[in-house]
């Protein structure tokens, strides 16, 4: 039996990740594969009173949380899937490549790329100096691409 192509998608808030999404799991279910969300939850760059830090922290990670849930929901919907969700904190590129290492059998990285101006911190990093140390392909997908394109493709 082959193995199955999983696809890793970071999501966040942003247009271009939600089509990162829909163009990984057209591409799962048309093979067969699967797909990992990971939610990226930013390291907090101030330091307040304990209580409050904390308090700012689990917000930032309970909206993460709940972001990665609806979107496996509408995934699931339309599509059958059921991805693997993972929630973490702290920096971006470090977990995402922590989690290619721990998890040898994603087939591609798929990120999306803003629609207008700076693509965005993940592509930026992945796409330029590091893209030649990641352990699978990287899928961008442009933020300007439509829903009716996305499948045209996928």
């Amino acid at each position: 039996m082959m193995p199955q192509r999983v696809y890793l998608v970071i999501m966040d808030e942003t247009q271009e990740a939600r089509l990162a999404l829909r163009f990984a799991a057209r591409r799962a279910a048309r093979t067969g594969g699967a797909v990992h969300i990971l939610a990226l939850v930013p390291q907090q760059d101030f330091s307040l009173f304990g209580g409050v830090q904390a308090t700012i922290e689990e917000e930032a990670r309970d909206r993460a949380e709940v972001l990665a849930t609806s979107a496996a929901g509408g995934l699931t919907s339309e599509s059958g899937l059921v991805p693997v969700i993972l929630v973490q904190q702290g920096d971006g590129p470090q977990i995402v490549r922590d989690y290619l290492a721990d998890h040898p059998e994603v087939s591609a990285l798929v990120l999306g790329a803003a629609a207008d101006g700076a693509p965005g911190p993940l592509v930026a990093h992945f796409a330029t100096s590091h893209a030649g140390q990641l352990p699978c392909p990287l899928m961008i997908v442009p933020g300007s691409m439509r829903d009716e394109d996305i499948d045209r493709l996928s």
